[in-house]
């Protein structure tokens, strides 16, 4: 960046996951519902500050939690983020260890995924919106945003906090768990974690031309260790309790980081792909 130059103004998008999503860590606190092109997100926008960088914080599953993954709505948002200014969206997520060294309550900077939904829209060019005409073939080779990941992992380090700089996750229908020869399957496929919302959650973001990245928390071996307590609902909560000030940490510290970083090529860059991907109908 040039001596003198102003940065360019970020706004950060947070999709908190279950047990992830602590409202308390944004300054000077408003609620504001809204409404899209796509319908209403999961609840209400939580708008407010980290250390003088704009914030919203939404979550996924409702504050209640009571929307399963297959019917939260990540098209709209995505959407809403979008439209109150968000250049990010940093996301946090449980997840399922597939391999020995990542273990219960170590955090993956994830890099990569396999889609094993099948009944969820990936996209905003549907067919049924006037805001989103045409077809996207969006570009997915890197799915997260590299700049925002590599702030993420050097915080990481800062803070002493166990954390794999990379991994892929494998992304299920949900709501129920693995099968054990499914979880073999996938740790046969190269997949490092499982979880429920990674997708279309990133392919979204990257056709709104948003930067995303995700802090990912291992809570469990999914069940493919032998000798090991699988995974259930009580575990996946005991782990995430014990150990949610570890993403709530990364989040406070990396937060003004990208706030104080220069955004501008990057963020032209993706907003120039999301709009080469899409082919506008003929006339």
């Amino acid at each position: 960046m040039s001596s003198g130059a102003t940065p360019a103004a970020v706004k950060i998008g947070i999709i908190g996951g279950t047990g992830l999503d602590d409202p308390e860590i944004l300054e000077g606190r408003t609620e504001k519902y809204v409404d899209t092109p796509f319908g209403k997100p999961s609840d209400a926008l939580v708008l407010g500050k980290i250390k003088n960088v704009d914030c919203v914080l939404l979550a996924r599953y409702g504050w209640q939690h009571t929307i399963m993954p297959s019917k939260v709505n990540y098209q709209v948002n995505i959407w809403a983020l979008k439209e109150e200014g968000c250049t990010h969206v940093i996301v946090t997520t449980a997840c399922g260890s597939l391999k020995e060294e990542i273990q219960p309550g170590d955090i993956i900077i994830i890099d990569q995924f396999i889609d094993r939904t099948t009944r969820r829209l990936q996209t905003f060019y549907d067919g049924n919106h006037s805001c989103a005409r045409g077809v996207c073939h969006i570009p997915m080779a890197e799915p997260f945003c590299p700049k925002t990941r590599e702030v993420l992992i050097e915080t990481a380090k800062k803070l002493g906090l166990r954390c794999h700089s990379k991994g892929t996750v494998i992304t299920i229908e949900g709501p129920r768990f693995s099968s054990r020869a499914e979880s073999i399957m996938f740790q046969t496929w190269g997949a490092d974690v499982i979880n429920m919302t990674t997708v279309p959650e990133v392919v979204l973001a990257k056709e709104a031309g948003i930067c995303y990245a995700s802090i990912a928390m291992a809570t469990d071996y999914d069940c493919w260790k032998e000798h090991e307590e699988v995974v259930s609902v009580d575990r996946v909560l005991k782990t995430l309790k014990e150990n949610a000030n570890k993403a709530k940490s990364l989040l406070l510290t990396t937060i003004p980081q990208i706030g104080s970083m220069e955004w501008s090529e990057t963020l032209h860059n993706m907003k120039k792909m999301a709009q080469f991907s899409v082919l506008l109908p003929r006339h």
